[in-house]
This record gives C-alpha cells, structure tokens and sequence, in this order.
C-alpha cells in the first residue's frame, strides 16, 4: 500500500482557509485514486472529498460543496483538500486516504474501498 502523510491542520476562526496536503510514497501515485475523509469526536468516518487518478474526476459531500475543493499533483506524489469559509462544524481529524483504482476515471465515495491511510490531522474551527 502508499504510505500517506497529512499536514496543514491547525486552528482558524469561523470563514477562514486552510489547506491540507498529503504526500504519498511507496507506491505509484498515479495508481491510486484518493479521498478525505474526516471524523469528529463521537461521530463516524464521514467523506468529505474524493478525486481519481487522472485528477479529472472529483466528488464532493453535500456538506462542504462549494467550500472546499480537492485536487492532486501526480508530479509531486500529493493531493490536496482547499477549505474555505469554515465552521465550527467542519471541526475534525481529516484523514488522507487511497484506493487503488483500474479504471483512471473514478473514485469511491466508500470507505470500505480505500486500503491506504494517513494518520490524520487535526482540524479545529473556532466560532
């Protein structure tokens, strides 16, 4: 499996940014489709953004369509996850995740899929 290393969480107040990034080793980038995903205290694994091989492809959960935007630099072995306008909701652990994919235009929304995972970083949104 790639080995996957998250960075860029922190603290930001309610509308401010950040930018997460994971860098992938180990195996071909460009084999794996990618996601986050994120956890808050007390609550399941939720998806929040997915993108496929080619990058061409992108999924984003209702809950932060229009806020947030993945994209990955095959080149540099990273995807990324923008956050914009954040809430005090949007406060969790995002974890990093991969899943080998055949097909170069797809990514699953399901975490079941996704073998590859970061150790996650944490995100905290304060009102």
């Amino acid at each position: 499996q790639v080995q996957l290393v998250e960075s860029g969480g922190g603290l930001v107040q309610a509308g401010g940014s950040l930018r997460l990034s994971c860098a992938a080793s180990g195996r071909t980038f460009s084999n794996y489709a990618m996601g986050w995903f994120r956890q808050a205290p007390g609550k399941e694994h939720e998806f929040v953004a997915g993108i496929s091989r080619s990058g061409a492809v992108t999924n984003i959960a209702d809950s932060v369509k229009g806020r947030f935007t993945i994209s990955r630099d095959n080149a540099k072995n990273t995807v990324y996850l923008q956050m914009n306008s954040l809430k005090p909701e949007d406060t969790a652990v995002y974890y990093c995740a991969g899943h080998q994919s055949g097909v170069y235009n797809y990514v699953s929304t399901s975490r079941a899929d996704f073998g590859s995972w970061g150790q996650g970083t944490q995100v905290t949104v304060s009102s």
